[in-house]
C-alpha cells in the first residue's frame, strides 16, 4: 500500500507541474495521466487555443524522457514519421535514419491535417510499439507514448481519421474552453511569467524519471479488479451494440481499454483495487471514438457521449 501511496504522490507531483502552467482542464489533466500509467495513447480534441500541445510538452519536460514533435501537414509522407534508409557510399550498406517516431513521448500535432496514408505510418507504431522498413523490425521506446491533437472535423483542411487509428488511442477526451475563474488565473499566471510566458514550457521541472514510470506501469497491473466490475464493463460494453442510436458498437478490444484505464486510475487515487466510479470515470474517454451513430442519430444533433451516458444510466451498478 506503501507503493501506491507514493504512486499517488508522484502523480499528483506530475499534475501540479502542468496545473502551473495550463488551468482548468482537471479531466484533460487526469486522463494524460491514466494514459502514461496505462501505457495507451490519447488523442485530445479541441478547438485551436485550448494550450493542447504545450500541455502534451509540458507533459514530456515533467517525465524526463525523451520528447519529439510532429507538425502533420497536407503534404507529410510517411517518411517523414518513420525515417528512411539512406545508403553509406562508405560502408556500401543502408544505414536508418531515424524519424522523430523513435522518442519516448511523440506529439502528433494538428493528426488531422494529414491524409489516410501518413495517418496510417502511426498504426504499427502504436500497436505493436514497433517500426518496419525495408523488411527490417526498429522496436520502439518500451514506454513509447502518442498524444496526438487534432481540430475538429467542422474546421478547414482536417480529414477525418480512419476508424482503425482511432481504436488504437486508449483515449479521447474533448477539450472545452475553461471556467471564467481558471481562464483568469491562467492570465495571471502567464502575466507572472514575464518573458518565460512565450515558453512556458521551459518553466516545467522534472519531477518523475523512466524507472518510475515503469514501476507505476507494473503497480497499474498488478491493481485488484472483482468479477463483478468485469461483468459491469462487459454489460457497458456489450451494450453499444444493442442502442439503436448506434450502428456501430465497441468492440471486445474496448472493454480490455476501459479495463486498463480503470485500473491506472484507481492507482492515481492512492487505491489497490477497482471500483465502479474508476469504470465510470473512463467509460467516456475510453469509448466515445468506438462507436458510430446512426445517420437518423446524427440529423437529429445526438452525440455518442449522450448515447454512452444513457448506457450507463440504464446498467445496473455492481455493489
Amino acid at each position: 500500500m506503501e507503493q501506491r501511496l507514493a504512486a499517488r504522490e508522484l502523480a499528483k507531483a506530475i499534475q501540479s507541474q502542468l496545473e502551473g502552467v495550463v488551468r482548468g482542464q482537471d479531466e484533460t489533466l487526469q486522463c494524460l495521466l491514466v494514459a502514461i500509467i496505462a501505457g495507451g495513447h490519447v488523442l485530445l480534441e479541441g478547438v485551436p487555443g485550448l494550450a493542447k500541445t504545450l500541455l502534451a510538452r509540458c507533459l514530456g519536460a515533467a517525465l524526463q524522457c525523451q520528447f519529439s514533435r510532429i507538425q502533420f501537414t497536407p503534404d507529410l509522407m510517411p517518411g517523414d514519421i518513420t525515417g528512411v534508409s539512406v545508403y553509406n557510399a562508405r560502408t556500401q550498406e543502408f544505414e536508418l535514419r531515424r524519424g522523430p517516431i523513435f522518442a519516448d513521448l511523440v506529439l502528433a500535432d494538428e493528426i488531422n491535417r494529414a491524409p489516410a496514408k501518413t495517418q496510417s505510418a502511426l498504426l504499427e507504431a502504436m500497436q505493436e510499439c514497433q517500426v518496419s522498413m525495408d523488411g527490417v523490425t526498429h522496436s520502439l521506446s518500451t514506454i513509447f507514448t502518442v498524444v496526438a491533437t487534432q481540430n475538429p472535423i467542422e474546421n478547414e483542411g482536417t480529414y477525418p481519421l480512419p476508424e482503425a487509428q482511432l481504436d488504437r488511442f486508449l483515449l479521447k477526451v474533448v477539450m472545452g474552453y475553461p471556467e471564467q475563474v481558471d481562464e483568469r488565473k491562467m492570465l495571471q499566471a502567464m502575466h507572472e511569467l514575464k518573458q518565460h510566458s512565450l515558453m512556458p514550457a521551459q518553466m516545467i521541472e522534472p519531477v518523475a524519471s523512466l524507472d518510475q514510470l515503469r514501476d507505476l506501469r507494473q503497480l497499474a497491473q498488478e491493481t485488484q479488479v472483482d468479477g463483478s466490475l468485469i461483468d459491469y464493463i462487459l454489460a457497458l460494453v456489450r451494450g453499444t451494440r444493442s442502442l439503436p442510436s448506434l450502428a456501430l458498437g465497441c468492440s471486445p478490444r474496448s472493454g480490455v481499454m476501459l479495463l486498463h484505464a480503470s485500473k491506472a486510475l484507481a492507482l492515481l487515487r492512492g487505491k489497490d483495487f477497482v471500483s465502479p466510479e474508476e469504470v465510470q470515470a473512463m467509460a467516456l474517454p475510453v469509448l466515445r471514438h468506438r462507436v458510430q451513430l446512426t445517420p437518423e442519430a446524427e440529423i437529429e444533433g445526438s452525440r455518442p457521449d449522450d448515447c454512452l451516458k444513457t448506457l450507463l444510466a440504464k446498467v445496473p451498478i455492481p455493489r
